[in-house]
């Protein structure tokens, strides 16, 4: 009689789990799509507003925890704050610069907490909304599954690479696995993002001198080999954190300047507009 009690109660506590972990999952997939939809709305609302010559979107990518909202709030609000958690989807801020006379509007979108999600198929970036990601509470496995050289979940909303004209790739120079993992960002910036994105590599909190694992030296050596511009800075202490984004800023300039000298038709279309995808794409050397 004991045993089967056992048996019972052992099932309930598993059915209980299981449900409550589904209903986490889902109520993490709302809020996700939920703020997804939004960012959308904000962005089409930018795009109505023509009070501007450009409109470019830039990504910050990385690994999580490297400091990417740190560094976009430094930027569009000259502020810093430690006590940031894991953004739940994606989100963007929005700020308009004048670079080579022109009115740039940005919208730097944050990706921080994507890479709680693993790359289920490329059929995805085709038209999916929302998946279900779920594991067996009572197998270990399917809970710590991985893939090696990778890390322990990949982005689910790389749809947003393709409309971006910059990247800030970003690492941190105390996480030796971030540094590891650029190459990989790399990859999905070429997988799904278009040919004439333009990338800059930051290596992040470069203040914290006591806990660097990743020297300077090995930064711009990488930088080099990726044929990308290479920065470090520090949210906290407002280093470099503006002349990355001017320099990004630029590179694309410089980049549209070029397609429309090649190809004159395109300048009743540039507003808003991303650069023509058949032009070729040229990298800068590291500038540090």
């Amino acid at each position: 009689m004991y045993k089967i009690l056992q048996v019972t109660c052992t099932e309930n506590v598993k059915r209980i789990s299981s449900l409550f972990c589904y209903r986490i999952v889902l109520l993490h997939i709302h809020l996700l799509l939920h703020t997804m939809a939004a960012g959308q709305d904000r962005w089409q609302k930018d795009a109505a507003d023509q009070n501007f010559d450009y409109m470019f979107k830039i990504l910050i990518i990385g690994n999580s925890s490297v400091g990417k909202t740190s560094f976009l709030f430094r930027y569009a609000e000259d502020a810093f704050t430690s006590a940031f958690v894991s953004t739940v989807g994606i989100d963007f801020k929005v700020k308009t610069v004048f670079r080579q006379d022109k009115r740039v509007k940005l919208q730097i979108w944050d990706t921080a907490g994507q890479e709680r999600y693993r790359t289920i198929t490329t059929a995805y970036y085709r038209g999916a909304m929302g998946f279900i990601l779920m594991y067996d509470v009572t197998n270990e496995e399917s809970f710590n599954s991985d893939t090696a050289g990778q890390e322990r979940y990949r982005t689910i909303t790389t749809a947003y690479y393709r409309g971006a004209m910059g990247f800030i790739l970003m690492y941190d120079v105390t996480n030796e696995e971030s540094f590891n993992s650029v190459r990989d960002w790399v990859t999905q910036i070429k997988t799904y993002s278009w040919d004439n994105a333009q990338v800059v590599l930051v290596g992040n909190k470069c203040d914290m001198e006591d806990e660097r694992v990743v020297s300077t030296e090995r930064g711009k050596q990488l930088s080099d080999q990726l044929g990308l511009e290479f920065f470090e800075t520090s949210a906290k202490e407002n280093l470099n954190v503006k002349v990355v984004f001017e320099r990004l800023v630029d590179i694309i300039c410089d980049k549209m300047s070029e397609s429309l000298d090649s190809d004159p038709s395109l300048v009743s279309a540039s507003k808003g507009t991303r650069l023509n995808e058949h032009t070729s794409s040229t990298n800068a050397n590291c500038q540090c």
